[in-house]
């Protein structure tokens, strides 16, 4: 990843979705896009957009069985615990 860690934090928090759709996956473990679109309160392509981003960041995985994709939080990222840990802390809404 060659973003600069100050532009991630950017990317990340100025957007409620991504921060909802991040709180989610933490909550659940992994779920559909159906599912983090119902959770998070967004239409599907906007869900979509956001998970793209986050999959790009390396902060969420992807698997596709069959049409179903199924997303996770990437704990391979060693941001992505400081970023769990920050939510946690902060109790983001």
């Amino acid at each position: 990843m060659s973003m600069q860690k100050g532009s991630l934090l950017e990317e990340i928090f100025t957007s409620k979705g991504r921060i909802r759709i991040l709180k989610i996956l933490l909550k659940y473990g992994e779920a559909n896009i159906t599912k983090i679109a119902r959770e998070a309160g967004l239409n599907h392509s906007s869900t979509e957009k956001h998970l793209r981003k986050l999959v790009e960041l390396g902060l969420v995985s992807e698997e596709r069985y069959g049409r179903l994709r199924i997303f996770r939080i990437n704990f391979s990222s060693p941001i992505m615990y400081i970023i769990k840990e920050f939510m946690e802390a902060v109790e983001i809404e």
